[in-house]
């Protein structure tokens, strides 16, 4: 959630709306990049219920795939920018350090959630208190 959130805000057509600015502010990269981060979450949404074990299996089958073509497709698609370019930008976020791989970790055991939101929640009162 947190590193879809940066592709989100540059494919936000609302936002934009309201904000009157012209259709062509919309990134057309990053509002591929949410659909294939969304295609992740649906198959997730699917699977949430499910103990650990079948949940792990599925992802192996349904997930890797998804996140697998959304790594090379982000390689391929920060290869052809401007290091400068906002989307670029979200995209070496998603690559720096370790953060690729700890992104990658739900894939590995069952037991993680996709997101991160819950803690995010939780840590928020503390933030605002």
């Amino acid at each position: 959630s947190h590193a879809r959130r940066k592709f989100f805000e540059l494919a936000d057509i609302k936002e934009n709306a309201r904000k009157r600015k012209p259709a062509h502010d919309i990134s057309p990269v990053a509002l591929e990049a949410v659909t294939r981060i969304d295609a992740i979450f649906d198959v997730e949404r699917g699977i949430n219920g499910l103990d650990a074990a079948a949940r792990l299996e599925a992802r192996q089958r349904l997930v890797r795939p998804l996140v697998d073509e959304l790594h090379d497709w982000m390689r391929t698609e920060r290869d052809t920018m401007s290091r400068h370019n906002p989307v670029a930008k979200a995209i070496a976020y998603m690559f720096k350090a370790e953060r690729w791989e700890t992104f990658i970790r739900f894939l590995e055991d069952g037991r993680i959630c996709l997101t991160n939101n819950a803690a995010e929640r939780a840590l928020r009162g503390v933030a605002l208190g």
